[in-house]
């Protein structure tokens, strides 16, 4: 019997926390490259990508042709307990391919809040020194440790207390907030003098553009100042590339783009196209700080997510997906300008690095009034006409694009004319 998204919804209720979210009251049955299908029959374009995660689409048939070899081989075995070969292939691929002319080592983890955690576990060891500064704005997880990094309370820690102890917050430069490059850097110096001394602080953390913040772009000027920063202090500086890693941006890492390499890069979501892997690269002195047995996990670094993995960094050879990313990025914004120039009291900004694309409301074309109820609006009404949008910032004001880059050009411009017909609504 078949079953519909209303009865599962009531099901969902009544067995799943609330804590747990839903932005869309479907129900997925099937999916392929960028189209899923609910279990009622009704197709989507899917412009979410499940957050990020899905660079190379749903169900890829190299991917999967990789997971199904390596399913009839081995799925388990803790990899410290009993190693296996696409661990270190991969670890080797990834070392490759982050930024920074260094040796470099690389730990594979499952989540991307668990990559967080141990490069921050990795910079405290490698420096003796316990204090992060965070930003205004990130997203780093939701552990207790990522928590306290992530700069928006609610709906994240609402209700829980404090996070650790030991993090201090700076500004992100956002010219369109009017928050520029200097005052930025100003605030990390008054951590310095009110706070923390330099001494004291193992590690930066910064998101290269910001993922649930906005998709705000950190400015190339800005990293290099950051980076002479730690340098100057002896902090170590993470990029945390969970959201902007594996082509998203129109290079493998985004900070490839930012004329800097940072001493610790932490990743997930796509690289192992649906499958669940997340790791930590940096300097290899850095990575061995931690004695054996320090770092590690049940699953961390599954045979199966590695497999995922390296068929993941195969489709976007073979298929030249950063080019694409960059095509895909290209033919989005200019759409959505068209239609901001349509509706320039609601859209205050289009902003993309590759095909990372923000589209932010406001009330009358006032920055200072951000509109999350025009988002929401815009959200549902390209539901009911078929595409998955998501939304983000700190005031929920801000649409945003993570489309699988496999998606065809008609595709694109399908889901942008539903855009633009909501709009029309509004």
């Amino acid at each position: 019997m078949s079953k519909t998204n209303a009865e599962l919804m009531a099901r969902r209720t009544a067995a799943v926390p609330r804590g747990v979210g839903q932005i869309h009251p479907i129900f997925a049955e099937s999916a392929k490259n960028a189209t899923v299908t609910d279990v009622e029959g009704r197709e989507f374009i899917d412009f979410a990508g499940g957050i990020a995660v899905l660079n190379t689409g749903h169900v890829h048939p190299k991917i999967i042709a990789a997971v199904t070899e390596q399913l009839n081989k081995l799925t388990h075995t803790c990899f410290q307990v009993l190693a296996y070969e696409p661990y270190v292939e991969l670890c080797e691929k990834i070392n490759a391919k982050v930024p920074g002319d260094f040796a470099k080592k690389t730990l594979l983890v499952t989540t991307g809040s668990e990559a967080v955690e141990n490069a921050v576990k990795i910079a405290r060891a490698a420096t003796g020194r316990a204090g992060v500064i965070a930003f205004t704005g990130a997203y780093h997880g939701r552990t207790m440790m990522t928590l306290g990094l992530t700069g928006k309370v609610v709906p994240y820690s609402a209700g829980m207390g404090l996070m650790p102890g030991g993090i201090f917050r700076a500004l992100y430069p956002n010219e369109l907030h009017g928050v520029s490059i200097d005052d930025s850097i100003a605030s990390i110096e008054r951590i310095f003098k009110n706070d923390a001394e330099p001494k004291d602080i193992a590690a930066i953390i910064i998101e290269p553009v910001q993922g649930e913040g906005g998709f705000y772009v950190a400015p190339k000027e800005f990293m290099k100042r950051l980076r002479a920063l730690c340098d100057q202090h002896g902090i170590l500086l993470i990029a945390d590339e969970v959201q902007t890693g594996a082509g998203r941006t129109g290079t493998f890492f985004a900070m490839e783009q930012m004329g800097v390499a940072a001493d610790l890069t932490t990743f997930a979501k796509s690289i192992a196209g649906g499958f669940p892997l997340a790791g930590v690269c940096g300097k290899a002195g850095y990575m061995d700080a931690i004695a054996p047995g320090g770092l590690g996990g049940t699953y961390a670094g599954s045979p199966i997510a590695c497999a995922a993995a390296l068929a993941v960094m195969e489709v976007f050879e073979e298929e030249q997906l950063l080019d694409r990313c960059k095509a895909v990025g290209e033919r989005l914004v200019t759409g959505l300008k068209a239609i901001q120039a349509k509706y320039p009291a609601v859209i205050g900004e289009v902003r993309a690095l590759g095909a990372m694309i923000a589209i932010e409301l406001f009330e009358n074309g006032d920055s200072h009034k951000p509109n999350a109820a025009a988002v929401a609006s815009v959200v549902a009404k390209a539901r009911d006409k078929g595409l998955i949008l998501l939304s983000c910032g700190t005031y929920g004001n801000v649409l945003r694009v993570l489309v699988p880059l496999t998606s065809p050009d008609e595709q694109l411009d399908k889901g942008l004319a539903i855009i633009e017909e909501c709009f029309s609504e509004l």
